[in-house]
């Protein structure tokens, strides 16, 4: 099947005891046992809950895996998939990774042992020549979170197997629609589910997802022993927002390709970052692996008071964090996605102080566009 054809067959599980085609809410944190030896297949919401159970299934039937696993948050889930290796384990990282993952590794797992390089992830010799003998796993994030870098993943998913490493793939940012790391060789794949996955800006949720039953086994054990799993409601409510997966983010990238190419001839914008663009340094892998640039893109007005002025001038997009939502969000990644970064480190990734981050929704991009032109003219 076609993939808007699976995602609705994946989010409209009919219930088995009446029928329903959306799946019931089961508000229940215990389950009754009616044999005092053998449990069913519930019995704390914790460990299992139904609702989740069509949830996990259907994240990772559009992933293309065997597994799928929710979580209260995108945080949640990374974290919880980091959360497998062990004191003494040495992780390679890209280096464009997004702040509250670099947080989680820099604040937190190094803490308890857990160690990690940052490497630029689109140079193979380098992140080779990283490799330690306590390496266990290379994380990648493609497009990367705001500057869109491009990440070979069946390159790097190769080098790691060479290696006997585990590859681990952020896909937030294209969706199981528009690009799938485990047909490319990763073995986890994560997502803050709060955005596109959701698509609404009404929920936070996480997901991993993996076709190896060992690593389910260890991903399941750290979600069942920490608890950071998904709300039953807000199950609910993303497999209802899955449904329209397809359709959002075919609108969405093809407005986000407009206006990627008309603000590039703009003179104000000194950048602009979409792997969709062909004059883009990572389009020729963006094509080669996904099926489009995606519905974010990062533009540069030249300066932090311009990017003030703009986020002030402009009346469609929402100036706020997040993204992936049914409405366009304008967000400045130095003090909003990226704040736990100093500013060398912040351009060190190419996060300059005019950079902003525009998620494209559903609007109709002739506004967007009209919307941008009368806010730029307002620059110096």
């Amino acid at each position: 099947m076609h993939d808007w054809t699976t995602i609705i067959k994946a989010t409209t599980v009919k219930d088995p005891a009446s029928g329903a085609v959306n799946t019931p809410i089961h508000l229940s944190s215990t389950f009754y046992q009616a044999d005092f030896d053998h449990f069913g297949e519930f019995d704390y919401s914790r460990s299992g809950n139904p609702t989740r159970q069509v949830g996990e299934a259907a994240v990772a039937t559009l992933e293309g895996g065997k597994h799928g696993f929710l979580f209260s948050t995108g945080m949640a889930a990374i974290s919880s998939v980091l959360e497998i290796f062990s004191q003494g384990d040495h992780l390679l990282v890209s280096k464009f990774v997004y702040g509250g993952t670099f947080r989680i590794l820099t604040e937190v797992l190094n803490r308890f042992g857990i160690t990690h390089t940052f490497v630029d992830p689109t140079d193979l010799a380098a992140v080779e020549a990283a490799i330690r003998p306590n390496t266990r796993a290379i994380y990648i994030e493609t497009p990367s979170n705001p500057v869109l870098a491009v990440t070979d993943i069946g390159a790097v998913a190769e080098l790691a197997r060479r290696h006997n490493l585990l590859t681990i793939a952020d896909n937030t940012f294209m969706s199981p629609v528009l690009q799938k790391p485990l047909a490319l060789g990763v073995d986890i794949v994560v997502h803050s589910a709060t955005k596109f996955l959701s698509g609404h800006s009404d929920i936070l949720a996480g997901a991993a997802i993996t076709n190896d039953d060992a690593l389910a086994d260890r991903i399941y054990f750290i979600q069942n022993a920490f608890g950071a799993t998904l709300g039953v409601t807000d199950t609910f409510l993303l497999l209802r927002g899955i449904k329209t997966l397809g359709v959002r983010m075919a609108a969405s990238s093809k407005a986000a390709l407009a206006l990627a190419t008309w603000l590039q001839a703009q003179p104000q914008v000194t950048r602009v970052c979409y792997p969709g663009l062909e004059g883009d340094a990572g389009h020729a892998i963006q094509a080669k692996q996904a099926v489009n640039g995606g519905a974010v893109l990062s533009f540069d007005v030249g300066s932090e008071a311009n990017a003030r002025i703009l986020a002030e001038s402009l009346t469609i997009p929402e100036f706020s964090v997040s993204l992936g939502g049914a409405e366009s969000i304008l967000s400045y990644p130095p003090k909003m996605s990226h704040a736990e970064m100093s500013p060398a480190e912040q351009l060190a990734c190419g996060i300059t102080p005019g950079l902003l981050r525009f998620s494209v929704g559903l609007e109709d991009p002739r506004d967007l566009q009209a919307d941008l032109a009368q806010g730029l003219a307002k620059l110096k």
